[in-house]
């Protein structure tokens, strides 16, 4: 998308980061990975990846440390999935019962950047600062025990092009 920061980006009258803040209505405490060049009216605290552009595992573990409490669980989201709400993060704490966690898949079963992981779990599989630069999130949580949870409606659906965000309605 043309390198824009996609927190930025306006759906609705509202940033894709303050519609992505709505999802985690019930979280204890908010980190943001990424440029704080969009401002919020919930309080969270902005970090960055360092070096920047790690890739999401970087970014993940990089939120992990900035977190002030420890956690007993984790919720994990992208920015650019506007359609996921507080709702599908109740589903995927009730999915993850008993397990390491639970991720939302899209319609092809590929696992998205939107779930919730027990810290222990990811405290287990960690790897060291150099290895995580450019890791997947499929390589990091491959040995975990998550359930898959399929999307309700476009919960699944992200915007990586301004089509997608063109045919994305508010």
């Amino acid at each position: 998308m043309d390198g824009i920061d996609k927190a930025s980006i306006e759906l609705g009258g509202r940033t894709l980061l303050e519609i992505c803040l709505d999802a985690f209505l019930d979280a204890d405490e908010v980190v943001v990975v990424g440029p704080r060049t969009v401002r919020t009216t919930r309080p969270v605290t902005f970090t960055r990846e360092d070096p920047p552009l790690g890739g999401p595992v970087a970014g993940l573990l990089t939120g992990v440390d900035a977190l002030l409490r420890t956690p007993r669980l984790l919720g994990v989201l992208a920015v650019d999935m506007p359609r996921v709400s507080a709702h599908t993060f109740r589903r995927l704490r009730e999915a993850g019962t008993d397990r390491d966690g639970a991720f939302l898949v899209d319609e092809d079963g590929r696992r998205q950047l939107c779930g919730v992981v027990a810290f222990e779990a990811l405290a287990r599989v960690r790897p060291d600062l150099e290895s995580q630069h450019g890791m997947s999130l499929r390589r990091l949580l491959a040995d975990l025990d998550l359930a898959a949870v399929e999307p309700l409606g476009d919960e699944a659906r992200d915007i990586d092009t301004w089509a997608d965000l063109r045919d994305l309605h508010p």
